[in-house]
């Protein structure tokens, strides 16, 4: 299959690149030149998807499947309807879980579940691209399938405070520091290795009976967040020194923090993945938490540029203890 990936060298997508090239899928990568991932048997494409100048090279292709790993907004997705339509078999777009009914009235997701999330921009613009694609596949015919990663991590640490792409709360570890942990720690969550996912996301490629259905793709494993605190700090060699704190009061303290916490990491939630495993028979995610967090923390230590310490967001988990050791 002819395959263009926008993106492809992230976090969640250098997996299902470099698996997509080992399935033999002619695979292209569009991007803008700048990412420093080499993706070895891809072909590039380099271009700004947002200036169509640049576009010239892209256009002269038909494509079995494209996947937009980075559309955010309706915009996004109209720009990509004028670009792609007639020239794909198959668009996927990369959606969120976040986009899942906030607060859930039932705790087991299923792609069924509502789509509604008011308190994070974010998920709402990742809602409203499914609705317009959505729109376009019923009155045109455009051959969409929705993909809703959650919480997916290769080279991030997936906690919800001083973590993902930062490296403060690891670091806080290190140093025998506190660390924030929201609610009582008991709230339920699953963490999902890029490499599992790449597994599902991969298997939906070029799958005909796939157009105009969403899957979510995670691990059957669920953690409680002290678990998974817990197992972080095992991976960095030290004890946790954890403080629970309400996720309301996280949130009165630093607003900034209402996103990534109150409209997703907030609550329990258990994804039920059986649309994903009969669409793609052979997926199951087989990387735990505690040896896929080991490969992290292993590939943030090859290289101290990678521990990204972020003062403002430590001067915002500061902030946030010293309010609640007040109270």
């Amino acid at each position: 299959m002819k395959v263009l990936f926008m993106g492809g060298t992230g976090n969640i997508s250098t997996p299902s690149s470099k698996l997509a090239l080992k399935k033999g899928m002619d695979l292209f990568l569009l991007n803008r030149g700048r990412s420093k991932v080499e993706i070895d048997g891809a072909k590039s494409i380099v271009g700004d998807i947002n200036k169509p100048e640049e576009l010239d090279e892209l256009k002269k292709h038909k494509w079995d499947v494209v996947v937009n790993w980075i559309a955010f907004t309706p915009a996004d997705i109209e720009r990509d309807l004028a670009l792609f339509k007639g020239r794909t078999k198959q668009y996927v777009f990369i959606s969120s879980a976040s986009c899942y009914q906030t607060p859930l009235s039932y705790p087991i997701i299923t792609e069924s579940t509502p789509l509604c999330n008011n308190l994070w921009d974010y998920s709402q613009g990742k809602i409203q691209c499914e609705d317009r694609l959505l729109k376009s596949y019923r009155e045109e015919g455009f051959p969409i399938t929705i993909v809703r990663p959650s919480l997916t991590y290769d080279t991030v640490i997936p906690i919800a405070i001083g973590g993902f792409n930062k490296y403060n709360t690891a670091q806080r570890i290190l140093n025998g520091k506190e660390i924030i942990v929201h609610g009582d720690g008991t709230g339920l969550w699953t963490v999902t290795h890029s490499d599992d996912f790449a597994k599902g996301l991969v298997g939906l490629l070029g799958l005909t009976q796939a157009i105009g259905h969403a899957f979510h793709i995670t691990s059957d494993e669920i953690l409680s967040w002290n678990m998974i605190y817990k197992i972080l700090a095992n991976a960095l060699g030290r004890e946790a020194k954890m403080v629970h704190i309400a996720s309301d009061f996280i949130c009165k303290i630093e607003p900034s923090f209402t996103g990534t916490l109150l409209a997703d990491k907030a609550e329990s939630v258990i994804f039920d993945n059986t649309k994903i495993k009969t669409f793609v028979p052979g997926f199951k995610a087989t990387i735990p938490f505690s040896e896929g967090i080991v490969r992290t923390i292993n590939w943030l230590n090859e290289k101290q540029e990678r521990q990204n310490i972020d003062l403002e967001t430590e001067a915002k988990i500061e902030n946030i203890l010293r309010a609640y050791s007040r109270l």
